[in-house]
């Protein structure tokens, strides 16, 4: 496993953006691969946004707001589960802050602001 993390962190230091899609989803179905052998809590999620984010590298367009949002996800739940790692846990370290500085947080709605600041909850009805 240990070629998958320096492969992946190397294509993270050299720059995600000028990796190939279907190199990233190579590399990605090598984690899938890897992964599916593990029962650790969190590795079923890390498993399905990693399909996703294959999905997405397939593509002939990928969109690169929900790549953004998918390298995030992907960033916390691998910090996440480096602790319950029996080995492994500084690459796995090094890999979610990777891959959370790479992607973007992205809510699942945009806030409307304005609705926030009047809102109608709460309201007495006339």
């Amino acid at each position: 496993m240990a070629i998958k993390f320096a492969g992946t962190i190397n294509a993270f230091n050299r720059g995600i953006d000028s990796t190939k899609p279907n190199k990233g989803a190579d590399m990605i179905e090598d984690w899938e691969a890897a992964l599916a052998e593990i029962d650790t809590p969190g590795a079923k999620v890390i498993l399905r946004d990693l399909g996703s984010l294959r999905k997405q590298l397939e593509r002939e367009a990928p969109d690169a707001e929900r790549v953004h949002a998918l390298l995030h996800r992907l960033g916390t739940a691998t910090s996440r589960i480096a602790d319950k790692a029996e080995s492994n846990q500084e690459k796995l370290k090094t890999l979610g802050e990777a891959l959370t500085e790479s992607g973007e947080d992205m809510p699942d709605e945009e806030e409307d602001v304005a609705a926030a600041a009047a809102p109608k909850r709460g309201r007495a009805k006339a």
